[in-house]
């Protein structure tokens, strides 16, 4: 699911699913460039890395919550 929100001085967006969860270890390495967790999935490993410094060049901050099994929230907080 796909949510927007204005928290005070920040707007907010929040993106959850429902999926297999990150391990505290992958949760740590997430925004590191190149990094991929899976063989199996398509991609480079920098979607996430570009996300990340789009957000703190502009002040912002990226917020991460996942348990393996229960999914992943993903929040990104952008000043007003």
């Amino acid at each position: 699911s796909v949510k927007t929100s204005k928290e005070g001085e920040w707007f907010v967006l929040e993106v959850r699913d429902n999926g297999l969860g990150m391990s505290e270890r992958c949760q740590e390495q997430l925004f590191t460039m190149f990094k991929r967790f899976h063989d199996h999935v398509d991609g480079s490993g920098i979607g996430l890395y570009i996300i990340k410094k789009i957000v703190d060049n502009a002040a912002g901050r990226v917020e991460v919550c996942s348990k393996e099994g229960e999914g992943t929230e993903f929040r990104v907080y952008l000043k007003a």
